[in-house]
This record gives C-alpha cells, sequence and structure tokens, in this order.
C-alpha cells in the first residue's frame, strides 16, 4: 500500500469511528497510531485530514446531498459517506491533493 494511502486509511477509521460511535477524535487518532505507525510526516497528512474534514461535516455533507440528490445522506452507508467526505476536503479545501488522485484513492 502506498504511504498516503495507509494515512488516508488511517484518516478514515478514525473518522469513521467518530461518525458511528461519537468517540473522541483526538483518542481515536492516537490509537490506531498505535496500532498500525505512521512516519512523522504521514501521520500529521493523516491529522489534516481527520481534524479538517471535522468541522466542515456540516458543510461537506451539504454538497454531497446537493449533488446526490437520489442518495439521502442518512441512506449512505456510513463509510461511503466518509470517503465522499475525504475526497471532497481533499480537492475542495486542502487543493494539494491532484483531482485524480483523490478520485482514485
Amino acid at each position: 500500500m502506498k504511504p498516503r494511502t495507509r494515512a488516508r486509511s488511517l484518516a478514515l477509521q478514525v473518522l469513521y469511528e467518530v461518525d458511528i460511535a461519537n468517540h473522541p477524535p483526538g483518542e481515536i487518532y492516537m490509537l490506531r497510531l498505535e496500532e498500525a505507525p505512521l512516519t512523522e510526516d504521514l501521520a500529521e497528512f493523516a491529522r489534516q485530514i481527520i481534524f479538517g474534514i471535522l468541522p466542515l461535516t456540516t458543510t461537506l455533507d451539504h454538497m454531497i446531498a446537493k449533488y446526490a440528490p437520489e442518495w439521502p445522506l442518512d441512506q449512505i452507508a456510513a463509510i461511503d459517506r466518509n470517503i465522499l467526505r475525504m475526497a471532497l476536503w481533499e480537492f475542495a479545501v486542502f487543493r494539494e491533493t491532484p483531482l485524480k488522485v483523490a478520485i482514485n484513492e
């Protein structure tokens, strides 16, 4: 698995758990890093994803709802919802990831 893909995987695990169980993101992030250590720069990338998305969840969800009107947000599987949030955040907010990379990931 590519290094940034591993960081995204960790971020997705944290976002999913926060979404489903409402656990504290900082604690979950640290636990996941203990289970699957990343280099400092990859851990920082995962942290940017997690803590970049969480304050914008409502905004990102409105964008998803706007462009996927046939799929009410509460009917989208939690894992899919968080993948969509990550993709939107990476190319609409973070803007350091090329669009085709965000889509591919």
